[in-house]
C-alpha cells in the first residue's frame, strides 16, 4: 500500500497523465547511467494497478503481481537502454523544459540529475521533508547521509525547489548553498484523496481511537502503548481499544516488544497493515478520535485525511500539523503523557463535551485539494521554463498563480513511475 510520498507521486502522474502527451514525457532512472523514456501506456497500466489496490478495488488483492510486472517491463528497458530515442525528442527545445522529481528516490545519486541538466534543461525537485538532517536519531545511519547527499544534490543542482509546507520550507533554508531568496522555491501544500469509507468493513464494538502510520520511534508509538497499559490496568475489558494502522518500520524494538508480550495489550491494542483506502476511511470514520503523537512531521496526510472524515484529532503540537489542522484538532506536547491520556479519556466518553466543540471547529476546516496544489504549481512551473521570466520565480504563490496566466506551457519532465 503506498505511504505518503508514494501518494504525492501517484497524484502527480495522475495529473500529467492527463496532459497532451507531446509535452509530457515519464522517465525512469537508476542509481547510474542515464534516464530513459517510458512508454506512456505502461505508466497508465502501473498507476491503474497501483490504484486498484489502495482503493480497494474489486480484484486489489491480485493487483501487486500485475504492478510488479510493469515495474520489471520498466526496469528492463532501463538495462537495456531503451527509451534514449523518445528522452531525446522530449528535449527537442531544452531550454524551455524542465526536469520535475517528485520522488526522493536515488536523489542521492545525482549524476543522471546532472546529465539531463547539461541539455539545458532545468531542474524542480519537491523536497517532502528533512527529517533525516534534523532528528538523525529517528533514522538508520545509512538513511542519514543519504539523504543529506540529497539536500545537497538539490541545493546544487536545483532552478526551483516545490515543498509541501512552510515547516519544510523554513527546515530547508539553512541547507541551501544560495540563500532562500535566490533560490525559487514555492510552498503548495499537498491535496488529499478524498476517502470513501466502506460501509461493508467490520468495526471493533465499542469505542476506539486509530493511529496511522508506519510503526518506528519517530511516530512515538511507546507514548500509546505506555497509556494503553495504564487504561487496561485501571479499566479492564471497558478501556478503550487501540487501532494501530501501519506495517512494523525500523529500530523499535521496545515497542515491537509492547506489542508482542505485554500483557495488557492483548484484546486492546490491534494492528492492521496492507488496508486499501476503503477499509481504513471506514474504520477512521468509526473512531473516537485520531491520535497522531509523533515527534516530527513534514506534512500530515493522515490528519488531512481525518478531518475530511469529520474525524477528530489529537495531535502533537508540530508546526506542519498545526498547517494542516488548523485550529481544528487538540495540540499536545508529544512529552506530556498525563495530557494525552486525559484527553483520551475525555473523548471515550459517550457524551464528550471537548469532542463535540471539536466537531464544530472541524465544520469550519478547510479540506486541502490536488486541485489547489497545482493550481500553485502549474504556473509557477510555466514561470521557470519561460527563461525570460526568471525573476519572477520567486514571486510568492499567490503572485505566481495571478501572474503567469499568459506564460506559455513548458515539457515538464516527470520522474517515474
Amino acid at each position: 500500500m503506498p505511504t505518503g510520498i508514494d501518494r504525492v507521486e501517484l497524484a502527480y502522474t495522475r495529473h500529467w497523465l492527463k496532459k497532451d502527451p507531446e509535452r509530457v514525457t515519464f522517465l525512469l532512472r537508476g542509481p547510474f547511467g542515464s534516464a530513459v523514456a517510458v512508454p506512456r501506456s505502461l505508466v497508465s497500466d502501473l498507476v491503474q494497478a497501483l490504484e486498484t489496490r489502495r482503493l480497494g478495488a474489486p480484484g486489489w488483492e491480485d493487483s501487486a503481481g500485475p504492478a510488479a510486472q510493469l515495474a520489471r517491463s520498466a526496469i528492463l528497458r532501463l538495462s537495456l537502454g531503451r527509451g534514449m530515442r523518445d528522452l531525446g525528442r522530449a528535449l527537442r527545445a531544452p531550454e524551455e523544459s524542465l526536469y520535475v522529481l517528485v520522488s526522493h528516490a536515488w536523489a542521492d545519486q545525482p549524476r543522471p540529475i546532472a546529465a539531463i541538466k547539461r541539455k539545458g534543461v532545468k531542474f524542480i525537485p519537491l523536497v517532502h521533508d528533512l527529517i533525516p538532517v534534523n532528528f538523525p536519531e529517528y533514522t538508520y545511519p545509512a538513511g542519514v547521509k543519504r539523504h543529506m547527499r540529497r539536500i545537497e544534490a538539490f541545493a546544487g543542482l536545483a532552478d526551483g525547489i516545490i515543498v509541501n509546507s512552510q515547516a519544510t520550507a523554513d527546515d530547508l533554508g539553512p541547507q541551501l548553498s544560495r540563500s532562500a531568496e535566490q533560490m525559487p522555491l514555492l510552498c503548495a501544500p499537498l491535496g488529499i484523496d478524498t476517502p470513501i469509507p466502506d460501509p461493508n468493513y467490520p468495526a471493533p464494538a465499542g469505542a476506539y481511537f486509530i493511529c496511522i502510520g508506519t510503526i518506528e520511534p519517530r511516530k512515538n508509538h511507546l507514548l500509546l502503548l505506555n497509556t494503553w497499559r495504564v487504561l487496561a490496568e485501571r479499566l479492564g475489558v471497558e478501556a478503550p481499544k487501540l487501532l494501530l494502522i501501519g506495517r512494523r518500520g525500523w529500530e523499535n524494538e521496545n515497542i515491537l516488544d509492547m506489542l508482542d508480550r505485554c500483557p495488557a495489550m492483548i484484546g486492546l491494542v490491534r494492528e492492521y497493515k496492507g488496508l486499501p483506502d476503503k477499509a481504513v476511511a471506514s474504520l477512521l470514520q468509526g473512531a473516537r478520535a485520531l491520535l497522531f503523537p509523533s515527534f516530527t512531521e513534514g506534512y500530515g496526510l493522515p490528519l488531512a485525511e481525518a478531518l475530511a472524515l469529520g474525524v477528530p484529532a489529537i495531535c502533537s503540537d508540530l508546526p506542519a500539523l498545526r498547517e494542516v489542522g488548523g485550529d481544528a484538532p487538540e495540540f499536545l506536547d508529544p512529552l506530556d503523557g498525563l495530557g494525552w491520556r486525559r484527553l483520551i479519556l475525555n473523548y471515550a466518553e459517550p457524551d464528550s463535551g471537548m469532542r463535540e466543540a471539536q466537531l464544530e471547529r472541524i465544520n469550519l476546516w478547510s479540506q486541502p485539494s490536488w486541485e489547489q496544489h497545482f493550481a500553485l504549481v502549474d504556473p509557477w512551473l510555466r514561470q521557470i521554463a519561460s527563461a525570460g521570466q526568471a525573476r519572477k520565480a520567486q514571486l510568492s504563490p499567490a503572485e505566481t498563480v495571478t501572474g503567469a496566466a499568459e506564460a506559455r506551457s513548458p515539457a515538464p519532465l516527470a520522474q517515474g513511475p
